[in-house]
């Protein structure tokens, strides 16, 4: 039945061809007069000074932050570098933590095996060798770990910072 009203033509819908064809202009009511209003009675003393202010400060901020929140969101080549930045950052300090891992624990069997004597020693009748190698990497793990996750927060603060200054 809407098939009637509307034809179609390559398929697009042709607008209603009785649209605007009953223009009717509209019609002035007469309004009541309104007595003028009463003066209000003089104050004693002047009103107290307000302080107008148009715009929050903090709102110059949004704009570039949104800019900056929209390049990212819609992926250009400016939100791309940025986001590129952030991950060569991230790289360069889980690869510079894991060198250092791998050099503390990697010089330990080294050290051992250069210097016999120092394998030799033993601690409340445990062997020196057994103690670093069992024992130590869990702290130095775990360190590394904090520091990391550390470090990581502190970029991501520095590119949030970043993107809203």
């Amino acid at each position: 039945m809407t098939e009637d009203f509307h034809r179609r033509v390559d398929g697009v819908r042709e607008p209603d061809p009785t649209l605007g064809k009953n223009y009717q202009p509209a019609s002035v009511e007469p309004v009541s007069a309104v007595p003028p209003p009463e003066a209000p009675p003089e104050p004693a003393k002047p009103p107290k000074r307000q302080r107008v202010v148009l715009a929050d400060p903090r709102s110059r901020r949004t704009t570039p932050t949104l800019r900056a929140r929209l390049e990212l969101e819609q992926q250009t080549s400016w939100g791309e570098l940025l986001i590129r930045d952030l991950v060569k950052h991230q790289l360069r300090t889980a690869i510079g933590l894991s060198t250092l891992v791998l050099v503390l624990l990697g010089a330990l069997p080294l050290a051992f095996y250069l210097w016999p004597g120092f394998a030799a020693l033993r601690v409340i009748g445990v062997p020196l060798a057994w103690l670093l190698l069992g024992l130590l990497p869990f702290p130095l793990l775990l360190l590394a770990g904090l520091a990391y996750n550390r470090l990581a927060e502190r970029h991501e603060r520095d590119f949030v910072d970043m993107i809203e200054s």
